[in-house]
């Protein structure tokens, strides 16, 4: 994973149930920065146009394709029975799609941004900020904050409750390269979850494959279940992203 410039113009993505994504990867990749934090290395490149995330040597995310991060943020307030002045929280800011679509969007009422990754919140805010515009008019629209802390500890201590709990976090519940991440999508994490959702709440989560375990998880804590797949595009190979969603009412 997270193979350099260096290497096979093409690379394979392993998770951890030993399947395989391919993933064409043109050109040679540009470091923009490398920074070690509390939960490993992080680094940002450039290839071309693109701006990919490596963390602790694997590939988590980039700016070629924002679709799917954008329905986790649609989808959950298209679920939602009264979504105008709706409290929504993204966990996971990363390239910014997210963020984009839900300042985009003239309902929620506010929008916080958890990201634990403090170089990533960097990338966005400092700088170059060379992620800024991925987020379209999402750090300047005033129903905007972005919290630097882990997500499971921020919802014990904020005690603020959501209507809307869109996570991206490594890359889903099927995978995930950290015991911290895991435990997000564990029954003691769901339990913080729940907790933190409001009674029409929607829990909306990101995955980079299919998630049985996590899904069954859901089943008897929410009244609906559903999974969306967003389909790969042309000229590519590879999984759908999915998009599992959870409501309350």
């Amino acid at each position: 994973m997270g193979r350099t410039a260096h290497e096979a113009v093409e690379h394979r993505l392993r998770v951890s149930t030993g399947r395989e994504k391919m993933v064409r990867m043109n050109g040679m990749a540009q470091l923009i920065e490398r920074c070690e934090g509390p939960y490993g290395e992080v680094v940002l490149r450039r290839r071309g146009e693109c701006f990919e995330i490596i963390a602790n040597g694997c590939f988590l995310m980039d700016s070629s394709d924002g679709r799917s991060e954008r329905l986790l943020i649609s989808a959950a307030l298209g679920m939602l029975k009264q979504p105008h002045g709706a409290s929504l929280l993204i966990g996971g800011l990363g390239i910014g799609f997210s963020l984009a679509e839900a300042s985009a969007d003239p309902r929620p009422g506010q929008i916080c941004v958890v990201e634990r990754e403090r170089a990533v919140i960097d990338w966005h805010t400092k700088g170059t900020q060379p992620l800024r515009r991925f987020a379209g008019g999402g750090h300047d629209d005033p129903r905007t904050r972005v919290v630097h802390d882990d997500l499971l500890h921020h919802l014990r201590t904020a005690g603020e409750r959501y209507d809307v709990l869109c996570l991206d976090i490594d890359n889903g519940p099927g995978w995930t390269m950290t015991d911290d991440n895991r435990s997000v999508y564990e029954p003691a994490g769901l339990a913080v979850l729940e907790r933190a959702l409001t009674g029409q709440g929607v829990l909306s989560v990101w995955s980079s494959t299919r998630a049985p375990g996590f899904t069954s998880r859901l089943a008897p804590l929410f009244a609906q279940v559903v999974t969306m797949e967003v389909p790969v595009l042309a000229g590519r190979r590879g999984e759908p992203d999915l998009v599992i969603l959870a409501s309350r009412a």
